[in-house]
């Protein structure tokens, strides 16, 4: 029987070495060993990742490496990169990281090398993207396609509004792209607002072709396109489908030569590299997309190979586990000091939180510990001028992950010294602060003197590289997505399921039926049933 988490061995020694651990700050730290800052550091492809800010000693990563260990980390690693079904709940093999493979290499699901096919889909997209992007492709008028919008949810969307905010440096500018993804009737009426029909193309990504938000909206966008252009015929020239569902999109009106699939052993959230990215590469171009391929497989060899103790998504989900578990931290900031990263904090929210937001371990065990802490984020300076007091002089712990680069894509002096010089003195605030005896010398007003005091302590990591660009986002994903598969190592639990967010979908089924018949009787608790009939009232 597979042992629980807390009888482990290197768990106990751990709850030891917290409670050692507990009593002494960053900045006791530092006066212990004041080069720390150049040990706690790993420089490996293109990132520089800074962890001396941290409520941890050399001792402390070996204690947390010793817990990988005996959780069968390296094994279960190796097993995914191998395409076994570690998804154990839908028996499914997990290879995202297969997607940004290059074609020479051999990758077995059943029997069978998945490689050649993903790259015949790659093939596909990059035609299909260059059509748009050449003006070949025309719409049903013969106008040059010149907006793109995107109509999907979850993974379907986060992942490729993430990445076209983050790469609009590079994107071609005579296109427009628009996301749409909430069920909200305004999201999509603001989406198509100042656009031409003639001009614009759908691109719907839904696996199954079902799915009740994207399909509404997608019936939306029929509605209106057809509405201006008139002819049934004109559906093929508008819309494209990522999906696998060939009869559904058929009956659509799609052209199914342009309908992109992909594969159950990609999960929605890891899937911004598979068929749903093919908004990104028409935003970029193949070449620019295949070099975002290249960042992440760099970061995904990296996470394969490198020695634990030099492995940054390995460092960096075992320090999440040391402040859930054992400092009781609930949130996890995530701080791009990057305006075009702006959405990044929003992609990472799915990634992290559906992939170990679990109550129960891989045996359907109820769990004895916390799982998924919260992420959220701002970029910098934004951040610094709402919420920042709050994990500045507040009462939680807060682990910060501050993401900065050296040069920014826009030169424009002093901007980008100005914007890393706040950075960097967000860590070295939140790590050492400010003493009362230091905020008196300043002459300050007595009364004042208690409400100027910065407590220090508050542990933060740093990820420094180069610039912003395809590569480097790719890096930037990727070192993520493997940091949520090792928290979900020590957890045990599944970070490849999200059956949480199917009752509330079953349920809304139910109430759809009860809130468009005038005559039924409704069968759910007393507060759901006044809703609806406050609803219904209107």
């Amino acid at each position: 029987m597979k042992q629980a988490l807390k009888d482990l061995a290197s768990w106990k020694v751990l709850e030891k070495h917290h409670q050692d651990m507990k009593s002494q700050s960053i900045k006791d730290l530092f006066s212990i060993d004041p080069d720390r800052g150049s040990k706690l550091n790993i420089n490996a492809e293109g990132i520089y990742f800074d962890f001396a800010k941290h409520r941890i000693k050399g001792t402390t990563i070996e204690l947390l490496l010793q817990l990988a260990s005996e959780r069968g980390f390296e094994a279960k690693r190796d097993a995914m990169f191998r395409g076994e079904k570690i998804n154990t709940t839908e028996n499914r093999s997990v290879l995202h990281t297969a997607l940004r493979s290059p074609k020479n290499v051999e990758i077995f699901v059943d029997n069978h090398n998945i490689v050649p096919d993903i790259h015949e889909v790659l093939d596909k997209m990059a035609v299909f993207a260059n059509k748009i992007r050449n003006g070949v492709w025309k719409g049903h008028t013969g106008h040059d396609i010149k907006n793109i919008v995107n109509i999907g949810i979850g993974g379907s969307d986060l992942g490729p509004v993430m990445a076209y905010e983050a790469l609009k440096y590079f994107s071609q500018r005579n296109l427009t792209f628009r996301f749409v993804s909430n069920v909200d009737g305004s999201d999509f009426a603001e989406a198509v607002q100042d656009l031409n029909p003639d001009e614009t193309l759908f691109i719907v990504a839904s696996k199954t072709f079902t799915t009740l938000e994207t399909m509404t909206n997608a019936q939306t966008a029929r509605k209106w396109l057809l509405e201006k252009l008139g002819n049934e015929s004109a559906v093929s020239k508008h819309f494209a489908a990522l999906s696998t569902n060939e009869k559904e999109v058929a009956k659509f009106g799609i052209d199914t030569n342009n309908m992109f699939g992909f594969w159950d052993w990609v999960g929605g959230r890891y899937s911004m590299t598979s068929a749903i990215g093919l908004s990104t590469m028409i935003a970029i171009g193949p070449e620019k997309y295949h070099e975002m391929l290249s960042g992440f497989h760099a970061m995904d060899e990296h996470f394969r190979s490198a020695p634990l103790k030099q492995n940054i998504p390995v460092i960096m989900g075992l320090l999440t586990v040391w402040y859930n578990n054992f400092f009781d931290a609930q949130t996890q900031a995530v701080l791009p000091y990057e305006n075009y990263l702006k959405r990044f904090p929003a992609y990472l929210q799915q990634l992290t939180m559906e992939s170990n937001g679990k109550m129960v371990t891989l045996d359907g065990e109820k769990v004895t510990y916390e799982t998924s802490p919260i992420y959220w984020g701002e970029p910098g300076t934004n951040g610094q001028h709402s919420f920042y007091q709050l994990i500045h002089q507040g009462t939680k712990i807060i682990p910060c992950d501050f993401i900065g680069f050296k040069k920014s894509l826009n030169q424009l002096p002093p901007h980008q010294d100005y914007l890393i010089a706040n950075m960097i003195a967000q860590g070295e605030a939140l790590a050492f602060g400010k003493t009362a005896e230091e905020v008196k010398m300043e002459g300050t007003d007595p009364n004042l003197v208690p409400h100027k005091v910065f407590d220090g302590n508050r542990p933060s990591s740093t990820f420094f590289l180069d610039q912003l660009n395809p590569s480097n986002l790719g890096k930037l994903v990727a070192m993520y997505e493997h940091s949520v598969f090792v928290q979900g190592v020590i957890w045990d639990v599944n970070p490849f399921d999200q059956m949480g967010v199917e009752l509330g979908k079953v349920l809304a089924q139910k109430i759809i039926k009860d809130l468009l018949e005038p005559e039924i009787s409704l069968q759910h608790d007393s507060s759901t049933n006044a809703l609806i009939q406050f609803y219904k009232a209107i």
